[in-house]
């Protein structure tokens, strides 16, 4: 997914140059032109000349922006801000129903998370489906997000979130020593298992489908199978 350029103007306001039509008054109360390269002009404040500069975005910048009614997902991936829409229905329940079953055996030694930031830098800030962390390790659950690199953390692809799953984010959680990333893909009804090589890469460690049993290694409790989870989502209209 190419990055998001944005600028911000010193009067106070901050304008996102977007790769698709999108209105973000959210942020700055103006609405964008649909001309992707052009940005309705921002009144300054009185006596206060904008100075634009272009940079990446902070941390603390990122924190400070409201959350959008329409449920988008907002995200700080290498400085840029990644907007995606919210999760379908369908999407939703794979999601509540994985959450479940790894809570039912693993909730004794691990805290399973969803909708949550995971800060993993001043410039990497990601909301995965799920996520898993150690209950040794409860000092990185904050209440602003996870603060490092959970024991794992799982997408559900979507049609429109194929490629940031599967290159984007996989380099992200790589690169920040996340252990093992599971990716679930629901039209195959199928769950890949990544694991971190020594060379801080991940290696597909196993597929699952059907009645094969999801195991791991760093995460023995876990046990479920994929046909378990999606015999539970029923079929939607459009």
């Amino acid at each position: 997914m190419a990055a998001r350029s944005w600028i911000v103007l010193e009067a106070g306001f901050l304008i996102f140059r977007l790769p698709f039509m999108l209105k973000y008054n959210q942020v700055t109360n103006h609405d964008y032109s649909e001309n992707l390269n052009e940005v309705i002009p921002i009144k300054p404040k009185k006596d206060n000349p904008p100075i634009i500069r272009e940079q990446p975005m902070s941390y603390d910048e990122f924190d400070a922006l409201p959350e959008l009614e329409d449920g988008s997902v907002v995200e700080l991936a290498d400085g840029n801000l990644e907007l995606s829409p919210g999760a379908a229905s369908d999407h939703q329940m794979i999601s509540v129903e994985l959450l479940y079953a790894i809570k039912h055996t693993c909730e004794l030694e691990y805290v399973i998370l969803h909708e949550i930031d995971v800060i993993l830098s001043p410039k990497e800030v990601r909301r995965p489906d799920l996520v898993m962390v150690s209950r040794k390790r409860m000092e990185i659950i904050t209440k602003k997000g996870i603060k490092g690199a959970p024991d794992l953390v799982v997408e559900i692809v979507s049609p429109t979130s194929v490629r940031r799953d599967k290159i984007s984010k996989l380099k992200a959680y790589a690169t920040y020593g996340i252990p093992e990333y599971w990716i679930i893909l629901p039209a195959q009804e199928l769950l890949e298992q990544y694991v971190l090589g020594m060379d801080g890469k991940y290696e597909l460690h196993d597929v699952y489908v059907e009645n094969e049993e999801v195991a791991s290694e760093r995460l023995p409790c876990v046990s479920f199978t994929m046909k378990e989870i999606m015999s539970k989502i029923p079929e939607l209209p459009d």
